[in-house]
């Protein structure tokens, strides 16, 4: 696991500042919340995990963890069950990534969208708002580099205005601003995390550029580029998508976070083509050219994060570099369709 060049030294996160906290993580079975859980369960915290649906498929479960914690049903847009899932559970601290993440279904359908990422929000922030005095003392909520739109300026800082466009653009600029406005009017305790695309392994929306590429070179099929492939963007690994959301919120207690935004990234933008290559390398598959299709619609064509006030304020640098997180999410991917193909065989034999 490689460091970043000309990195800071970095901030741990310990299992003493965390151990017996009781924490809400919305978006229990996504991709971040898998791998967040898993961290959170190592420092011995008391997990309560809101989720819409169970998802057998998702990391979360696939994994066991979700034995491990409380798990919570409803949606973000109830704001009775957000409510009841802090306060019946007495919680302490809040990381709020549930979403609808995908940009083409935002595209197709703007009002789920907006339902889930914008009400989802500003419902999980009332309800903290009316247990702060007495049970929620952080709160960190997920945004994007998609909240600032497309900007003339690159890469993005955080004094950037945010000009989201676009459905999904729209619903992260929008998020981000309640949160922002429930500290300056409320003095709510939140933070918010804006990173760039994230990818690890349990990422099963295969529309995303990683798990599909990873899943063509292992089918020896030819990997599909939605884009031009000339689209520039930050790619972050999981685990250290998930050290930046603890370390956020420690950063409220001990380091003004409150109120700011942060910008997460390994600060090495890439092309989609640039991305797919290093894959087909780490995988051995150069001989499949891509298949460029240029059908993407409603994405902002280049993309990237200054991280430097993280770095200074709160002490996060990525521990892994592109082609170390990916080596690690191919691996996952390898074993679990494998597993897949596995379980295929079996059902056929049965048959």
């Amino acid at each position: 696991m490689a460091e970043q060049p000309g990195a800071v030294e970095s901030v741990e996160v310990t299992a003493e500042r965390w151990s017996g906290r009781r924490v809400l993580v919305t978006g229990a079975t996504g991709l971040v919340g898998s791998w967040l859980i898993k961290d959170l369960l190592a420092r011995q915290v008391h997990v309560v995990g809101f989720v819409r649906d169970p998802d057998p498929q998702s990391e979360l479960w696939r994994s066991g963890d979700w034995r491990k914690i409380t798990i919570v049903q409803g949606q973000l847009e109830d704001f009775r069950a957000v409510e009841r899932a802090i306060n019946e559970h007495a919680v302490d601290t809040v990381i709020h990534l549930g979403a609808q993440p995908i940009v083409s279904a935002a595209h197709r359908s703007p009002w789920q969208t907006f339902e889930a990422n914008i009400r989802g929000t500003y419902n999980v922030l009332e309800a903290c708002r009316l247990h702060q005095q007495t049970l929620v003392k952080r709160v960190v909520v997920a945004s994007s580099d998609k909240a600032y739109g497309t900007q003339a300026r690159l890469p993005y800082t955080e004094d950037a205005p945010l000009e989201g466009r676009h459905p999904y653009e729209v619903s992260k600029s929008c998020a981000d601003l309640i949160a922002i406005s429930y500290h300056r009017t409320y003095d709510l305790p939140v933070a918010v995390a804006r990173c760039g695309n994230i990818f690890g392994g349990g990422d099963l929306n295969w529309s995303r550029i990683v798990p599909d590429t990873i899943r063509a070179c292992l089918l020896a099929q030819r990997p599909v580029i939605r884009s031009d492939g000339t689209f520039i963007r930050d790619y972050i690994y999981v685990k250290d998508v998930s050290r930046a959301y603890l370390r956020l919120a420690e950063g409220i207690d001990d380091a003004g976070a409150a109120g700011e935004p942060f910008n997460f990234s390994p600060e090495r933008p890439v092309t989609v083509l640039e991305l797919v290559s290093s894959i087909q390398q780490l995988m051995g598959c150069e001989d499949l050219i891509p298949d460029i299709r240029n059908t993407a619609q409603g994405e902002i064509h280049s993309q990237y994060l200054d991280a430097s006030k993280a770095k200074r304020i709160l002490g996060w640098t990525p521990r892994y570099s592109l082609e170390d997180g990916l080596a690690e999410t191919i691996d996952w991917y390898r074993d679990y369709l494998a597993i897949e193909r596995g379980q295929a065989s079996l059902a056929a034999t049965a048959v």
